[in-house]
């Protein structure tokens, strides 16, 4: 992007993990807030051979440069036997801070790393909150192009996702050995896609791909890993009926499922517009949450008889849940599934997001615009519904 935009993450004043997928802008944001820190880029092919082959080298760096108290080392997962090496130095106590960015935990669990045994705190970053963009950019191409760094701004927003996709294979999946058939892969990354902001059933993802079942939920897995994907749990606290058990999942940016989603004449656009607004709510509320210090748990609800409510955020204080509906109308059949979830958690606050422009309260639920709710939220505390 030819101008930098500030983002909302709040840097720790100790050493932290901050993991995010690739192009999400942690480096732009951390060379724009630590220009003098002591960098150590793993991508860079002579500088991941020099630490893969002596990881206690940087010892002697950072020991050779005393002034520099903050220390990044980009894409820590590439070798993460600087990690004993780290937790040593951390160990000196001498004001001295290490930002360890990664795009994938999958190599770090792999290896049985404890992740410097709390000595660093483990953060996430993501793409843009939509309140975070101080251009001009549609909401329609936020829901067709995502809101990552590198797609915002680009010529052709389409071509950069395809290419991110391709890239995000090739390097986080098939170069790290994850998988070893990549043919495989890329066709349940295409089933995957009809199942984004929905009830995420492994058997007919199996079935479609006509991969096993063991393999497909090794496939999930890596998703996870490398973060090109997360799962919603379900709500069943205090459950007064019975509800379904599989998780939700989601892809982690809507511009990333709009490119894998196939399309073509049977598809209906309404149907594809709806599941990547539902996603986009779930991206956005997971960066919201993850800047206000995760003060709320993330979940949707479903019960066996079919009410459903997409998302339930769950705090200390407070129960949310909001319903997100591609229409400029409120229909009365809209309403449905949060009134029964309120059935059952009257202290509940309900929400129903959708595409009209008015905000409006019926039957005690608060129907707002998804666009001046997602401008609204903001790290720390919640959109302001009587305002």
């Amino acid at each position: 992007m030819e101008k930098y935009i500030p983002r909302f993450f709040k840097v720790p004043n100790r050493s932290f993990f901050l993991f995010g997928p690739r192009g999400t802008g942690k480096s732009t944001f951390l060379k724009e807030t630590f220009s003098d820190a002591l960098w150590i880029d793993l991508l860079q092919p002579d500088i991941f051979r020099k630490y893969a082959a002596k990881p206690e080298r940087i010892i002697d760096l950072v020991q050779g440069n005393p002034g520099n108290k903050t220390i990044v080392v980009d894409e820590i997962q590439k070798v993460p036997e600087l990690l004993p090496a780290i937790h040593s130095l951390i160990e000196q106590k001498s004001n001295r801070r290490f930002i360890l960015t990664g795009s994938s935990a999958r190599k770090l669990k792999k290896a049985g790393t404890n992740l410097l045994a709390g000595r660093a705190l483990f953060k996430t970053f993501h793409p843009f909150l939509y309140s975070e963009l101080n251009i001009d950019y549609a909401f329609e191409d936020v829901l067709r192009f995502g809101l990552l760094p590198i797609v915002i701004g680009a010529e052709n927003s389409e071509e950069v996702l395809d290419a991110y996709v391709s890239l995000y294979i090739r390097e986080e999946v098939q170069y790290e050995g994850f998988t070893r058939n990549i043919g495989n892969f890329s066709r349940f990354l295409e089933t995957a896609s009809f199942s984004h902001g929905a009830v995420l059933n492994v058997s007919n993802v199996a079935r479609e791909c006509q991969i096993e079942r063991k393999t497909i939920e090794a496939y999930i897995q890596i998703l996870e890993d490398v973060l090109l994907g997360f799962r919603l749990p379900v709500f069943s606290k205090k459950a007064k009926r019975k509800l379904t058990t599989h998780s939700k999942f989601y892809f982690f940016d809507a511009g990333v499922f709009q490119a894998l989603r196939p399309k073509g004449p049977l598809d209906q656009p309404e149907e594809i517009g709806g599941a990547a607004l539902e996603g986009l709510i779930a991206q956005q509320l997971r960066a919201w949450n993850a800047y206000s210090g995760n003060a709320y748990e993330i979940y949707f609800w479903r019960s066996r008889s079919g009410a459903e409510v997409d998302f339930v955020l769950y705090g200390k204080k407070d129960i949310f849940a909001i319903e997100v509906k591609n229409s400029s109308r409120i229909r009365v059949e809209d309403l449905r599934h949060l009134l029964e979830f309120r059935k059952d958690y009257p202290l509940s606050k309900t929400i129903l997001l959708y595409r009209g422009l008015e905000k409006l309260v019926t039957k005690n639920i608060y129907c707002i615009p998804c666009e001046s709710f997602l401008q609204e939220l903001k790290p720390g505390a919640f959109p302001n519904l009587d305002g």
